[in-house]
């Protein structure tokens, strides 16, 4: 414990300023908040200081989105029409933009890490490149999230939400989210060439992203339904898309795993990290996912009786997750229990992304029921 706060000075300082900017938005922005939203923020703070102490790559980030956020709203001088007619905001930092620049730098950086596993003579160069994209594709979709919960506010105080209510936001959310998880898992195993294959489950959101932008008009700002304008949305949905994140990583650890049980000789194969090192990181993915996971599935149903008068309707989207929680909850038991590992393992995990993405997005397009909030 004494060692936790023996820390530099570049420690302290940004705790210093983290705090300072809650205290700053708790003292401008209390009139506005309720006792839920001041509680979160009081939460996040310690919480963030704290990984910060341990992931200090972290603080870039936090810093990067906060002065380019503060930037883009000081841009809009409280006119939405300056989105079409300020450079800077028509072309890099409103939200729809920076969200542009996401995508196209995720699968910029989902090319250059499959050449830096492919090159060998190019691999370390490539895969820096790669990585400096993606950290900076997260930036611009945490910085495009922010910039459009102020938009929405611009649009009318009726109208303002926090950015998690439809189907172009969690996929915004499950992005950056997944590719942030696999960052951190990447500092702790010191490891880089898991990064191609958990880049393609990022950059296949990006497709689905950009077709229903393109095809839908998705990226439009819309008013919250009834049901959704509660603070159960702040808690609820950010820990689904841990969850959904998480799960996604694991199957895409264990998709390299069975590459790599099979093909043991191969060059790209070789490169990987031993069987050992990619089952650990495929159960502790799994692990973080499930706890997110139940605590959603818990914040739901009391968001249920709120909005509909009671817990669990078996409605289609609540029977897919809990049809989720119990291949997981099956997963850990007979790992913790039975010794579960290898391929049998690697294979579950596949298996539960396909699960995972019907939870997800099968639901929306095939069944209806209370949550269509997001419908194709």
């Amino acid at each position: 414990m004494n060692n936790y706060f023996k820390r530099g000075v570049a420690d302290w300082l940004f705790a210093t300023l983290v705090a300072l900017g809650a205290g700053f938005v708790l003292a401008r922005y209390y009139p506005y908040m309720d006792y839920y939203e001041i509680g979160i923020l009081l939460g996040v703070t310690p919480v963030l200081i704290a990984i910060a102490w341990f992931w200090s790559p972290l603080r870039l980030l936090v810093a990067s989105v906060v002065i380019l956020s503060l930037f883009s709203i000081w841009l809009y001088q409280g006119q939405i029409a300056r989105a079409n007619t300020e450079f800077l905001l028509n072309y890099f930092l409103s939200s729809q933009r920076a969200i542009m620049w996401m995508s196209l730098l995720f699968f910029l950086s989902t090319v250059f890490y499959w050449l830096g596993l492919l090159l060998k003579s190019q691999a370390t160069a490539f895969s820096n490149i790669a990585s400096r994209m993606a950290w900076v594709a997260v930036a611009a979709a945490l910085t495009g999230m922010m910039v459009r919960w102020y938009e929405s506010y611009l649009l009318g105080a009726d109208i303002g939400h926090i950015p998690v209510s439809n189907l172009y936001e969690v996929f915004v959310l499950f992005c950056w989210l997944t590719t942030l998880f696999y960052l951190y898992y990447e500092y702790v195993y010191k490891t880089k060439t898991l990064r191609a294959f958990v880049m393609l489950v990022v950059s296949a959101a990006v497709g689905f992203l950009l077709w229903y932008t393109f095809v839908r008009d998705a990226s439009d700002i819309q008013p919250l339904v009834p049901a959704l304008k509660s603070w159960w949305m702040k808690l609820h949905v950010p820990a689904n898309f841990i969850g959904y994140g998480t799960f996604s990583l694991s199957a895409m650890v264990a998709f390299a795993y069975l590459l790599k049980k099979r093909f043991p000789n191969s060059y790209v194969m070789e490169t990987l990290p031993s069987l050992e090192v990619m089952d650990d990181l495929m159960y502790k993915a799994i692990a973080v996912g499930f706890a997110f996971f139940t605590i959603a599935t818990v914040l739901g149903a009391f968001w249920a009786a709120e909005a509909w008068g009671g817990y669990w309707s078996w409605d289609p989207k609540e029977t897919w997750a809990l049809i989720v929680w119990l291949n997981y909850a099956a997963w850990l038991h007979m790992r913790l229990i039975k010794g579960l590992r290898g391929e049998v393992a690697a294979w579950w995990a596949l298996v539960g992304l396909v699960v995972t993405t019907f939870a997800f997005l099968g639901v929306n397009m095939f069944l209806s029921g209370l949550h269509s909030y997001g419908t194709l």
